[in-house]
Formats: structure tokens, sequence, C-alpha cells
């Protein structure tokens, strides 16, 4: 399953992607996590000191090497300049799994916490007035069109704060978007917005309070968020340490927290999988970004890698496939 933490800066999102993640592994489950913030603190979050975050290689700079490996030998895409952020995988194309090994996790990815952490990279002196964020981002999005999860395998991915979240169709590449809220107005503002811009795409949002201290946080939570409102976190000591930057246990854990967290995976875990519906939202932002953008920047009619043979559902499934293998097309 594919989940992303969003919600307003300072509302603890990065903490409870990395709580998430760490809940997921001590279970035994293969989890990717991605740092998709433009503020780079999942690291640190799940242990990394502020030198070793420092070694993560950034997605956004080796862009060639994610479009070498994902084009494959797909016949629709000239060339691995003219992929963009939404190229869709078509025949040809590789998929990606978790567990696997591909250039793309050995070069870019990091072990820590009992995960493969990937980042998309900082937001640099550098980039002022020159770059958009969302160009770096735009090598997750690239990466999660490829993604396959498998039963049990988890991608837990931390967005860019309010609702830059929505700047691209990154946000529709998810099974559930956990939307982090404080209980003050500010926080639940978001919310609105998040419903807003998600009401005509089928995004699944539910709602997870954090820094909850009374009874009234949560009728307070409730009211603005309804039967969205999933679960909460209070107080916690062990959250406070690891913040600080101090070593932490998840046996460290509240026990109230330690079954929101659990609630959490389940909630997760029962969203259905929709593939074709997964592929079907790919094509069309890469359709809406070809018109909008896209062909005319890359100097080609991008609308043509749009592959009408391509099942993603039927790739998905099909049995002993691997990354290094062209993906099949049809259905069954």
């Amino acid at each position: 399953m594919k989940v992303a933490f969003v919600g307003k800066g300072g509302s603890g999102k990065t903490t409870l992607a990395a709580l998430l993640a760490r809940h997921l592994v001590r279970d035994g489950a293969p989890v990717l996590a991605i740092d998709a913030d433009i503020n780079q603190h999942l690291a640190g979050a799940l242990g990394m000191s502020d030198a070793e975050a420092a070694t993560i290689p950034a997605m956004g700079a080796h862009l060639a090497l994610i479009k070498d490996h994902l084009r494959g030998t797909n016949p629709r895409i000239r060339s691995s300049d003219s992929m963009v952020k939404t190229t869709p995988p078509g025949s040809g194309s590789r998929l990606v799994r978790l567990t696997e090994s591909n250039p793309i996790y050995e070069r870019l990815g990091r072990h820590v916490a009992g995960l493969r952490l990937l980042a998309t990279g900082p937001f640099n002196d550098d980039d002022l007035g020159v770059a958009c964020y969302h160009s770096k981002v735009g090598a997750a999005e690239l990466l999660l069109n490829h993604m396959v999860d498998g039963p049990g395998e988890y991608v837990v991915v931390d967005m860019t704060a309010g609702a830059d979240a929505f700047a691209s169709g990154m946000f529709t590449r998810f099974d559930l978007m956990l939307l982090v809220a404080e209980p003050t107005l500010r926080s639940v503002s978001v919310l609105r917005q998040y419903r807003h811009y998600a009401r005509d795409h089928d995004v699944a949002i539910a709602v997870v309070g954090n820094k909850v201290h009374a009874a009234e946080d949560v009728d307070f939570l409730r009211e603005h968020a309804g039967d969205a409102l999933l679960t909460w976190l209070g107080h916690s000591s062990m959250v406070r340490a690891m913040e600080k930057g101090r070593p932490t246990s998840l046996d460290d854990l509240e026990p109230d927290n330690v079954a929101a967290l659990a609630r959490i995976r389940g909630a997760v875990d029962a969203r259905p999988k929709q593939w074709e519906k997964f592929h079907r939202q790919t094509v069309e932002f890469h359709l809406r970004n070809a018109t909008a953008w896209a062909s005319s920047s890359v100097g080609e009619d991008l609308a043509v890698q749009v592959d009408p043979t391509f099942s993603m559902g039927s790739a998905v499934a099909e049995p002993g496939e691997t990354a290094e293998q062209p993906i099949r097309t049809g259905s069954r």
C-alpha cells in the first residue's frame, strides 16, 4: 500500500510518517520511505544524524538514472530525455518493486531503521529564483507511477506541507492520504482545502489528530473532520526525545499512541487495491500535462507515450515478473 502524510507545516506529519514506518518495520513489513517535503527531515526522524542525512543522494539530481531504468525498452518513449514526471508505464517499461535490487535503489537509496529511504533532495540556495521544488518532486512522482507494492508491503511518503501537495498529480498516487491535524482552526482549515482539491479525483483522505492533550481536543477535531477522523496521538515523551535527536525505541512509545499507529495500519490495509484506477489517473494527468506544457517543452507530442494496450492490473499480477523483464500487456 502507498501512504502519504500531508498537513500544515509544523503539524507533525514528518514525525508521524517516521513513527508509522518504524511501526510497520517492527511488525516485519518491507517499507520504502520517500522524503518528498521541501524541508528534508524524514531521515533525521528515522534516526539518521545530520551528517548521515547529508550523504543521501537527491533523486531530483539523478533524473537520467531514474528515467533510463524505468524506460526499459518501451518503444513509445523516444528517449529518456522525453520522459516527464507524469510519463506512464507501457509495454517494455520496467515496474519497480520494493524488495528487488535495481540501479535506483543501489545508487540513491539508504538503509535506516530497517527500511530503505529515498529523498527528493532539498530546495537550496542555488534554486532560489530559478527552480521550482516540484521539478525535484517529479522524480518521486515518476518512480511512483512505476511502483508495484505487493501484499504486506508499504510505501510511506512525507509530502510537502500545505496545499502545495496538490501542485501535481502526485496526490493521486496513494491508496490513502493521511492528513495530520492539530486541534487548531489553522490546521483543520487545510482539511477543507484538501477535500476541495481531491473531490474530483476519488482520493481517500483520513485525518490523524496530533498533539492532542484533552478530550476537548478530540471533540474539536471530530467537529471539523467528522467521520474522516481516524485516530489521534497525544503527548509523547518518546516523540519529544526523537525530535531532539536522541536515540529512541518504539518500545518507549505510550500504549495509546501505539494503538493509534495500529489503527492507522488497519485503515491502510483495509483500502482496496485498484491498479486500473491508479493507471487511469496516471494517464489522465499525463495527457493534461502534455497539453499544458510538457509537449511544447520537450518538443514532441508526449500523448503518444500512452500505451492503449497496457493493463497495469495484468502487469502487476503477472507471475514471476521482475523489473528486468518487459511488462506484458493486455487483459486476461
